[in-house]
């Protein structure tokens, strides 16, 4: 019990120092910054109906950060603003709020963060520890596991310094294995419909989740056993879309509007410079001359699938915990590296999922962190965000290196000559990750080539995405069948 508490208020403590830095577009008008837009979402939803939070209006510009994220983070952006409203009507109202700053806003936007740690991520990854605690394989390194869930630093960076709320579906996301690692897969079923509803971007997460779950009907045992499963399975996730999407179902209108606000199409293949196989292939192959978006979309739609197939299948043939955790990591760097518009920060799909497997794979999944952390590096540097990012990331080599000495896993490669080359490749790649971004840092960018650095990070950070795709992938598929399940058929 010291443990976990020495870790969770470790963790509490990097949040609040993260916390003392800027957010996203600190006064940088006319649109600020995603501060501002979680800010105008409460505003939106405390001063219109329901049926207005979607559609373009006299009081709701969407060019103005108009909400693009699901109902539940519309409910919550509602919820945030009651509390709002009764600290400070200022904070909210309506036109004459836009662009709002002082430090006792920003004090109150930093504490809603952190209640939604204290609410549903932590309890989540604690939860998490208990139950994989159970499990012999990692029964010793249930603690690592959530110490790296506590201290990694991309989603805080991004949470508590960028600000979003990516904790709340990174949460229900963690709740929903810990559910499934529990027997319960109907709970499970309620906490993933819950993470979608708040975040579209779980669709990263979707397809391991659903060939899981639908694995396990198959291997029921009987036909009897296999429908009772699936149906039960079915009206829990239709059950609970339909309590959350209730209020806008009324209105055909809002409800169409909702759907085309959740797919953007017309943002674009990428968002700014991020480390995606598409940016990369760009600085060679115009694909925005090429292409338009209809066109570009159905492309990144087809190679995501054929991609995200072989681990799904995988999954489904073999629907054990263990493959379920790398097929989630597999699954979320494919759709990080092949679909249509993506963040740079939508790396966290993938990189939390990887806190889960961290007791296994400590050496790659640490090395996976940091490249990770750089490859944010660009779009933290904007938000003056660029010293907590750089002591972060020594910091995670530290301490990660340290969780996981002595602690190798059984199932990693022993051979002292592969040991010898991963070591001398890891080293390597830690002195390019340092050059480029001391470099982005202390060069200025050649006139002509403003995003000459940017450019570089994510051309370098996506070379590795693709190899640790490729290792994440060999290891799920190295995963024997579970023997006892793979006996029952369905009669």
């Amino acid at each position: 019990m010291e443990g976990i508490a020495i870790v969770t208020v470790f963790g509490i403590l990097l949040r609040w120092g993260v916390s003392l830095f800027p957010y996203s577009g600190a006064g940088k008008p006319p649109m600020y910054g995603d501060y501002e837009a979680q800010r105008h979402w409460q505003e939106i939803t405390m001063n219109l109906p329901i049926k207005d939070w979607y559609i373009n209006g006299t009081d709701n510009d969407l060019l103005y950060w108009g909400l693009d994220y699901p109902p539940l983070t519309a409910y919550h952006s509602y919820v945030c603003g009651l509390v709002a409203k009764l600290i400070n009507p200022a904070f909210i109202a309506l036109h004459s709020s836009r662009g709002y700053e002082s430090y006792e806003h920003k004090l109150f936007m930093r504490y809603s963060v952190f209640l939604v740690d204290l609410l549903v991520y932590i309890p989540a990854a604690l939860m998490f520890m208990r139950i994989s605690g159970k499990s012999k394989a990692v029964k010793n390194g249930s603690m690592m596991n959530y110490a790296m869930l506590m201290i990694y630093p991309g989603i805080f960076l991004i949470d508590y310094g960028h600000f979003q709320y990516n904790n709340a579906s990174l949460g229900l996301l963690i709740a929903a294995v810990t559910a499934i690692m529990s027997g319960k897969d109907c709970l499970a079923s309620v906490f993933f419909s819950l993470a979608l509803n708040y975040k579209q971007m779980e669709l990263y997460h979707a397809l391991p989740i659903f060939f899981y779950l639908l694995g396990t009907c198959i291997k029921q045992g009987s036909f009897t056993g296999f429908v009772v499963k699936l149906i039960k399975i079915g009206l829990t996730v239709v059950l609970t879309f339909t309590i959350v999407w209730a209020p806008l179902l009324t209105d055909l209108d809002a409800f169409l509007q909702v759907v085309g606000r959740l797919f953007p199409f017309n943002r674009g293949l990428f968002e700014d410079k991020v480390a995606s196989v598409w940016c990369s292939l760009s600085v060679l192959i115009k694909f925005k001359n090429l292409f338009d978006n209809s066109q570009m979309a159905l492309i990144c739609l087809v190679t995501t699938a054929v991609c995200v197939i072989p681990s799904s299948i995988h999954l489904f043939l073999n629907p054990t915990h263990r493959a379920l955790k790398y097929a989630l990591v597999n699954s979320s760097l494919i759709f990080f590296l092949f679909s249509f518009h993506v963040h740079e920060k939508s790396i966290l799909l993938a990189t939390i999922p990887a806190c889960l497997i961290f007791t296994e794979e400590h050496f790659t999944v640490t090395w996976f962190f940091l490249v990770s952390n750089i490859s944010m590096l660009p779009l933290l540097v904007k938000d003056g965000l660029e010293i907590p990012t750089l002591a972060l990331t020594v910091l995670t080599f530290i301490v990660s290196i340290n969780l996981g000495r002595g602690n190798s896993s059984k199932t990693e490669n022993t051979d002292n000559l592969w040991n010898l080359l991963q070591w001398f490749s890891y080293y390597l790649s830690l002195i390019g990750l340092a050059v480029l971004s001391i470099s982005s840092l202390t060069i200025a960018p050649p006139a002509r080539y403003p995003d000459f650095f940017p450019v570089l990070i994510s051309i370098y950070s996506c070379a590795h995405y693709c190899i640790f795709c490729v290792y994440f992938h060999y290891r799920q598929f190295k995963i024997k069948f579970n023997r006892e399940i793979n006996k029952q058929k369905i009669q």
